[in-house]
């Protein structure tokens, strides 16, 4: 999508050469009385036609006055970002049509929250995105170029800015989620990321099982053992900031599919499983946001990806592993087993002496049951990286909430056999799934994102968010307008009992 930035007068607006023009109306908008858009929105407002109600619209063919053939007046209540969102989103359903291929998005009216250009972007992004990898026969986007209408354009430069980048990684996140499994594999998940390296300030790096194995990652190899496609650990470093400042690291679950293993799943929705690598596609798409942007800071993205199948050669039920930490698990259930191999990646992320540490991973079935698909679950015992990443993601409208990390729900972890059993029992399973995670980063400024239900729809409208990139890239770059960024270790943050 090519999306341009233009400071338009009324005059300018009448005159605009589009398809269409999307003219977005806050209910404060008080309509002057002479220049044609004023006149039109008075009228449509006058006789009833323009309906008070966020998303309610109004379709105008050949207004007085207008050279885009189409004006649509929407309607956008305070202009709060989320407003915005949520008109934008009901009017593209009006413009999407073969005719369109030149849409101007026309926000002079709203007040100057740069916020707002980046909402109505990225609901213009989401609205008209296509997936083609795997089929060819689906209709390329017939709206190519988006032209961006402000009251003054240096006001809200680096917000549209922001919003390309963002749109950019988030739909590298969707293309990989939603690819097959086949068209995924930890393999070319690898050559993904080491494309991405190709980039300025970017270095990719890819271990193998032997390096894996070297490295004594016993938790994330026994993962790996039932498939015939090989793991792959990817390490990505973007070098932003300082030599030597201290990095943000993203930890991404990376099971390019998951059976379940020898606990195998229902077959129902088992299609579904090749999202599980929602976390990997978040941490690829923010680098491909970081290309664009480049921003002062250092982050490095770690992805352990492999799949989880059940041949003669996998891990079993009550089997016990070491993971690289040296610490023993008991395998109680094997369809746990991307706390598995995020706990290796943790223990290396370690090495890095980092900023903070954020780990990504579509990892339980009770973050849906307890947060359905809106927010993502975020567990932390740092209140500062907590608040951190809380208020990022209400700012990219990518939102999470804070879920509580007391130490009475580790209890169950414990194993008669092994330093902790990787699982359990159902009552609360998206805490107790954190807190196996916490055991392998008690010395770091560590937060868990649990996006099973964000990272992907179902039904109908089935396929990916491309959440959390929104989040992450909000709080990467609030990191990089910190004081404090270019210092090592500078989130040695108040750490609390919850």
């Amino acid at each position: 999508m090519d999306f341009e930035l233009k400071t338009l007068s009324p005059t300018m607006i009448t005159g605009l050469t589009a398809d269409a023009l999307l003219v977005l109306v806050p209910d404060a908008f008080v309509p002057a009385k002479s220049d044609p858009l004023s006149v039109l929105v008075a009228s449509a407002e006058r006789l009833g036609d323009l309906e008070p109600g966020v998303g309610k619209t109004l379709v105008c063919y050949r207004a007085p006055g207008f050279k885009a053939t189409r004006v649509v007046l929407v309607r956008a209540g305070s202009g709060s970002p989320a407003s915005v969102r949520k008109a934008v989103t009901a009017a593209m359903a009006l413009v999407k049509v073969p005719s369109v291929r030149k849409l101007g998005l026309v926000l002079n009216l709203l007040p100057g929250d740069g916020r707002a250009v980046r909402a109505a972007m990225h609901a213009c992004a989401d609205a008209t995105y296509v997936y083609t990898t795997t089929k060819p026969s689906a209709k390329a986007r017939a709206l190519q170029r988006i032209t961006v209408g402000v009251d003054k354009m240096a006001a809200v430069q680096r917000d549209f800015d922001i919003g390309k980048a963002q749109i950019t990684g988030v739909e590298f996140a969707k293309e990989w989620a939603n690819r097959p499994a086949n068209h995924a594999t930890p393999s070319m998940l690898a050559e993904a990321a080491k494309k991405l390296g190709r980039h300025p300030k970017i270095k990719t790096e890819v271990l193998g099982p032997k390096q894996v194995e070297a490295l004594a990652m016993g938790a994330f190899l026994a993962v790996a053992r039932g498939s015939v496609e090989p793991l792959r650990f990817i390490v990505m470093h973007y070098a932003g900031g300082a030599k030597g400042a201290a990095p943000v690291v993203l930890v991404g679950k990376g099971i390019t599919f998951d059976t379940g293993g020898i606990s195998i799943k229902p077959a129902a929705e088992m299609d579904e499983m090749k999202f599980d690598m929602g976390g990997a596609a978040s941490v690829l798409g923010t680098f491909a946001a970081l290309a664009e942007l480049q921003p002062g800071v250092n982050v490095v993205g770690v992805i352990p990806a492999c799949e989880n199948m059940p041949d003669g050669q996998a891990v079993k039920p009550g089997d016990v592993v070491t993971s690289m930490s040296g610490q023993t698990i008991e395998i109680l259930n094997t369809d746990a087993e991307g706390r598995l191999i995020l706990c290796d990646a943790l223990t290396y992320a370690a090495r890095l002496k980092p900023h903070s540490v954020v780990d990504i991973a579509t990892l339980t079935g009770a973050c849906v049951i307890a947060l359905g698909g809106v927010r993502s679950g975020l567990f932390s015992s740092r209140d500062d990286l907590a608040v951190a990443l809380h208020n990022a993601g209400e700012t990219a409208l990518d939102p999470c909430w804070r879920m509580p990390l007391d130490d009475e729900y580790a209890e169950g972890l414990k194993s008669n056999f092994a330093d902790m059993g990787n699982v359990a029992g159902r009552a609360g399973g998206a805490i107790t799934a954190a807190k196996f995670l916490q055991k392998f980063a008690t010395d770091l400024p560590w937060a868990h994102l649990d996006i099973a239900g964000t990272a992907w729809k179902s039904g109908t409208a089935k396929g990916s968010t491309g959440r959390p990139v929104p989040l992450l890239l909000q709080y990467v770059l609030d990191v990089a307008a910190s004081p404090q960024s270019g210092a090592p270790n500078v989130a040695k943050s108040v750490r609390t009992k919850r």
